[in-house]
């Protein structure tokens, strides 16, 4: 994913709530959200280039999510899938905090990621281009392509917009897609320099982007109550030509359960 923002233990009802933007090449094959028929534990969508997925929840109320670190001089072109990190910990047994120093030890393999991974009571970050293992404590938070709460244009607005609807009991759900949708480039002399050029930070700066070769290829919205009930919404958007985006929605509803610790 290229822009997550979540709330953990934050709302009275929802031990998280989370919502995000994929952004990828329109030509890189994708499955969408499902269960995975050799993992049926998953619910996660797939790249179907290195079988990884963005971001995923499992029926044991295991969740995990990843966005790239944008460093495009330091890019290796034979490093390992970072979407695997994500499958790794969904489908594997390890609590987070032992999974995330695993990868510690071996995420310079690896291009650039921020990651996301947690159970129903625990949420843990570590970034390759950071130093340590970090607990997440109770509040709202939002990771694009830097570190954890790098105030990025996009990071700060979408942040402020949904904390309004995240501090409601009642969540609205197409609030929280809308402001997913936001195509409005924030000002020049805002934009972050990463290394990519202005041309490309300007397309790269808006909440949803769009450009001719690449966008944004999916919107999700997660929720995991404090019950142990999980709402799963993914909106796709598929390129059909300049300014036009065909979309088609999949939602899942299940009530998990979390193995004793």
């Amino acid at each position: 994913m290229c822009l997550i923002l979540f709330s953990f233990d934050l709302h009275p009802e929802y031990q998280y709530i989370v919502a995000g933007n994929r952004d990828e090449f329109y030509e890189r094959p994708t499955q969408p959200v499902g269960f995975w028929k050799a993992e049926p534990l998953i619910l996660a969508g797939r790249d179907l280039v290195g079988g990884g997925a963005w971001m995923g929840v499992t029926k044991t109320l295991k969740f995990a999510a990843i966005t790239n670190y944008r460093d495009p001089a330091a890019i290796k072109k034979n490093a390992p899938s970072r979407g695997n990190l994500v499958r790794n910990f969904l489908a594997g047994k390890e609590s987070p905090e032992t999974y995330l120093e695993h990868v510690r030890k071996t995420g310079h393999k690896y291009n650039g990621f921020n990651l996301l991974i947690g159970k129903k009571n625990q949420l843990w970050f570590y970034s390759n281009r950071g130093e340590r293992v970090q607990k997440i404590s109770s509040g709202l938070y939002g990771l694009s392509n830097h570190f954890l709460d790098t105030p990025w244009p996009k990071v700060k607005k979408s942040k402020s917009s949904l904390k309004t609807i995240f501090d409601k009991k009642k969540l609205d759900i197409e609030a929280v897609f809308k402001i997913l949708a936001d195509r409005q480039y924030p000002p020049e002399d805002q934009l972050p320099d990463t290394g990519v050029g202005p041309a490309w930070e300007r397309i790269l700066s808006p909440v949803f982007i769009c450009s001719n070769l690449y966008g944004t290829r999916s919107s999700s919205v997660l929720l995991i109550k404090k019950t142990g009930q999980v709402t799963f919404i993914e909106r796709t958007f598929s390129k059909i030509k300049d300014g036009e985006l065909f979309q088609n929605t999949r939602t899942f509803n299940f009530t998990g359960a979390a193995p004793p610790d």
